[in-house]
């Protein structure tokens, strides 16, 4: 029963099967990534909950269950538990990882959550007095139950600093991993369908003569812009005309001398295909476009913006740590100044740290402060929103800047900035990054109860949002 990293399964008298290691595991191995089988709320709800399988899923954000495969369903509880594990919602999998240290012989151990559904073995749980009895659901949305001793833990070295700084490293070697969004539309039955009217056209002749009358009576729309003209079925073929709200109240009237049948609706593909899976899907209803996003194509890091990332997230982590040791949830969010800024200034032979943009950063307060909204990243946004006032009181001031700050669109405070923060930022905090218009967010843990960037939703991919920004998790 080993595996490459050294585990081995054995059982216990208290716990029954379990995962222990064979030799010891430094912290942050990757110790197993577990694929899923992934049922349906319905098919869980009907059938899954009443077997053996109901002690074994774990919750998939879209509301469906997950059955890990491999050893992902054999590790027993543990508060604190010495391993972490992360839903890898692209790859339909689930990914194990050391958390510290963990010797020869030891049991691996993962976190079930507070609502247990049997009496954890003796030293398997941790008391946590200030939680009182409201169980997951505290004032804090399941903060209390933050590891504060794996936060103080010694940070390793940063691996980045030396050798080429402008060496672009692939993604496998990087040391975050990016939020990818899922793909939609790749399942029967999930692909979205408007109407259009098309017409059987029995001569092909006629299509040269149906081209000029579209583009006659401007029917060329973009509504149907991203769908194939004609269609091909079994020697038969179809024209498509227009989409149905062109013509609402009936079928378009052709030129006489066509001498071709009614127009009809049929159903068609709403959107254009972005990938294969999608093209395969939707050309099987209606001839469709394939237009993969180039957008989506991951920014490149060079080693020296990595090093450069690497130190602002230990500064984050201390700013944590020095937060917790008062008192507070050891939460911190730190907006350093831009790689791109550095760069700039250091090629300018410039070395006087007044000529750099300031940078930010701050440490949730809601204990202190009593106030439910003071997180980490709205004090982060509130002291830069600060700056920015006393910066355009200053300039106003000055005729020598003439209100720069109005008219360069400041009230944006985070365009083309990086925010670094311990823990995965809530739906509120996202959207306020969202309005000061981050360039990309890096997070450390995620929260898998309130996290907006990749657990309970991910915010900047929803429709109608006016900004996108990147996220990734540091690992």
């Amino acid at each position: 029963h080993l595996n490459p990293t050294g585990c081995v399964i054995k059982l216990s008298n208290s716990k029954g099967r379990g995962v222990y290691a064979s030799k010891p595991i430094p912290r942050n191995t990757t110790i197993e990534i577990s694929p899923v089988l992934l049922f349906t709320k319905s098919d869980y709800e009907e059938h899954g909950k009443y077997t053996l399988l109901d002690h074994y899923t774990f919750v998939w954000p879209d509301g469906r269950m997950a059955l890990a495969l491999g050893l992902g369903s054999l590790f027993n509880h543990s508060d604190p538990p010495n391993v972490n594990f992360t839903l890898d919602i692209p790859n339909d999998s689930i990914r194990y990882i050391a958390s510290r240290d963990i010797e020869a012989e030891e049991e691996l151990c993962i976190f079930y959550g507070h609502k247990l559904w049997f009496d954890p073995a003796e030293g398997a749980v941790k008391e946590y007095p200030s939680r009182d009895s409201q169980g997951d659901s505290d004032e804090w949305g399941g903060l209390n139950s933050i590891d504060y001793d794996r936060m103080t833990r010694v940070i390793p070295a940063n691996p980045f600093v030396g050798g080429d700084a402008e060496e672009i490293l692939c993604e496998e070697d990087l040391p975050f991993v990016r939020y990818k969004v899922p793909a939609e539309e790749e399942e029967l039955g999930t692909v979205r369908t408007t109407q259009a009217w098309v017409v059987d056209v029995p001569d092909p002749k006629c299509i040269t003569t149906l081209l000029k009358w579209l583009k006659q009576n401007n029917l060329d729309t973009p509504d149907v812009a991203h769908l194939k003209r004609i269609r091909k079925v079994r020697g038969s073929t179809t024209f498509l005309i227009s989409h149905h709200l062109t013509f609402p109240l009936g079928p378009p009237e052709f030129p006489e001398d066509l001498n071709l049948p009614l127009p009809h609706l049929v159903d068609v593909p709403a959107s254009p295909a972005l990938t294969p899976t999608q093209l395969r899907l939707k050309t099987d209803i209606w001839p469709t476009l394939f237009t993969p996003r180039r957008k989506d194509v991951p920014e490149k890091w060079c080693r020296g913006k990595v090093a450069w990332a690497w130190q602002a997230i230990e500064k984050t982590i201390q700013i944590a740590i020095e937060a917790g040791s008062k008192g507070e949830l050891p939460i911190a969010a730190h907006v350093p100044t831009s790689y791109e800024e550095l760069l700039s200034t250091r090629n300018s032979g410039t070395s006087d740290k007044k000529d750099l943009p300031k940078e930010f950063v701050a440490h949730d307060t809601r204990n202190s402060d009593k106030h439910p909204l003071h997180h980490a990243v709205m004090n982060i946004i509130r002291k830069m929103a600060d700056s920015n006032t006393s910066n355009s009181a200053e300039s106003n001031n000055n005729p020598a800047f003439p209100d720069t700050l109005e008219q360069s669109g400041s009230n944006y405070l985070l365009t083309s900035l990086t925010l670094f923060t311990t823990h995965e930022p809530c739906v509120m905090c996202s959207m306020a990054l969202l309005h000061s218009r981050v360039k990309e967010v890096i997070y450390l843990y995620p929260m898998p109860q309130t996290g907006a960037c990749g657990s309970v939703t991910c915010l900047p991919t929803l429709k109608g949002v006016n900004h996108k920004y990147s996220i990734a998790r540091w690992e």
